[in-house]
C-alpha cells in the first residue's frame, strides 16, 4: 500500500509539474484602448512583469485612439489564432465587442475585462476593476460637501468619454451625479436627468485636448459653470486650461477619477479638487495570475462577495477632507500612484 501511495504521489507531482510547465509556455494577451494613456501604460507594465515572473508569454495590443473598436476586434481574432490561453481586455465599445469576445470564449480562451465592464458584464468570464460607480460617488459626495449650501444652486458640467457611453463612462458619471444629490433617470444612460443644476455634458476621448474642447463648448452654453466632473485626469487638465484662458481657474471645482501621479500632482497644485484613485497594475497582474490558474487547473476567477466583479479597490485623494467622506492625503496618494 505504501508503495502504491508513493507511486500515486509521484504521479500527482508529475502531473502538476507538467501542468505548471504547460502554463509557463502559455500565451496571455493584453488588449487596451490605447498604448499612450498612462493608465494603460501602467497596466501593460503590470502584465509584463507578472508574465515574466510566471514564465508566460505576453502579447500586447492597443487601439490607435480611445474608441478604436475595430483594432480591438482584430486583436482578439489574432489572439485566438495564436492559441492564447487568456485575453485581458479593456474594451473601447463595451457592447459591440461582445460577439468577438464570445468567439474567443467558444474557442476556450479565458476573457477577463480589466477596468471597463462589458455590457452585459457577464459577457466576459470575469471583470477585474475599480468599483467605478463608487469612484464617481466619492467625488460627487466630496464636491457636494465642499460646496456646502452653494451646492443647491450649482452649475454642473460633466466631461465624459465618448458618444458610445462605455460602461466605465456611465458608471463614473452616474456615480458622481448620485453623490452630488442629482436624481438619476435611467442609471444606465448619461444625459437623461432633468435636474436644473445640470448645464450639460460633452465628450473628451479621455485626453487633454478633448477636455479643453469640451469645456470650451460647455462654457459657451453657460459661462457660470462652477462644478466639473471629468472622466479622467487628462480631461481634467484640459478643462482647467480652458478655464484658465478666461480667468476662471480658481472659482470652478474640478473632480476626476484615476489617481495617476500627474493627476495626484494636479490635486496638490489645486488644478483638481479631489480624485478617486484606482490601481491598474494590480488589475493586470491579477489578470495574468488568473490566466495561469485557468491554464493549469481550468478554474475561473471568482467575484468579490456581494458584487458582480472582482473589486481591485478605490480611494479618494484630496488635501481638503470633508466630514463623512473618507479620504487619503495627497502625500499618501503619491505613494500609491502610477504613471
Amino acid at each position: 500500500m505504501r508503495n502504491l501511495l508513493k507511486l500515486a504521489a509521484s504521479a500527482t507531482a508529475l502531473t502538476l509539474a507538467a501542468a505548471s510547465a504547460q502554463a509557463a509556455g502559455e500565451t496571455v494577451c493584453l488588449i487596451t484602448k490605447t498604448d499612450t494613456n498612462p493608465f494603460f501604460v501602467k497596466m501593460k507594465e503590470g502584465a509584463t512583469a507578472k508574465a515574466e515572473e510566471l514564465g508566460m508569454t505576453l502579447k500586447a495590443f492597443a487601439g490607435k485612439v480611445d474608441g478604436d473598436h475595430e483594432t480591438q476586434v482584430q486583436a482578439i481574432e489574432t489572439c485566438i489564432l495564436d492559441g492564447a490561453k487568456g485575453i485581458l481586455l479593456t474594451a473601447s465599445d463595451t457592447s459591440s465587442i461582445v460577439p468577438a469576445v464570445k468567439q474567443a470564449r467558444d474557442a476556450g480562451v479565458l476573457v477577463i475585462a480589466l477596468d471597463t465592464p462589458l455590457s452585459p458584464i457577464d459577457s466576459a468570464d470575469a471583470t477585474f476593476a475599480t468599483d467605478n460607480y463608487k469612484a464617481g460617488l466619492l467625488i460627487g459626495q466630496w464636491a457636494k460637501a465642499k460646496m456646502g449650501d452653494a451646492a443647491a444652486d450649482a452649475k454642473i458640467a460633466t466631461l465624459d468619454l465618448n458618444v458610445s457611453q462605455p460602461t466605465v463612462d456611465v458608471l463614473r458619471n452616474q456615480g458622481f451625479l448620485d453623490g452630488f444629490g442629482v436624481d438619476l433617470a435611467d442609471p444606465n444612460v448619461i444625459g437623461d436627468e432633468t435636474d436644473a443644476r445640470l448645464v450639460g455634458s460633452d465628450v473628451t476621448d479621455g485626453n487633454e485636448e478633448g477636455g479643453r474642447r469640451a469645456m470650451e463648448n460647455l462654457l459657451a452654453k453657460d459661462s457660470s459653470i462652477n462644478v466639473v466632473h471629468t472622466i479622467n485626469e487628462p480631461a481634467a487638465a484640459g478643462a482647467y486650461e480652458a478655464l484658465k484662458s478666461i480667468g476662471r481657474e480658481n472659482d470652478v471645482l474640478i473632480v476626476s477619477v484615476d489617481g495617476g501621479c500627474p493627476g495626484v500632482q494636479n490635486v496638490e497644485a489645486g488644478v483638481i479638487g479631489a480624485t478617486s484613485q484606482q490601481y491598474p497594475l494590480l488589475m493586470a497582474s491579477l489578470g495574468v495570475e488568473a490566466v495561469k490558474k485557468w491554464a493549469e487547473e481550468g478554474v475561473k476567477p471568482e467575484n468579490t462577495p456581494g458584487k458582480d466583479f472582482y473589486d481591485t479597490g478605490v480611494a479618494l485623494i484630496t488635501d481638503q477632507p470633508v466630514d463623512g467622506v473618507e479620504s487619503l492625503s495627497v502625500a499618501e496618494g503619491l505613494d500609491l500612484c502610477w504613471g
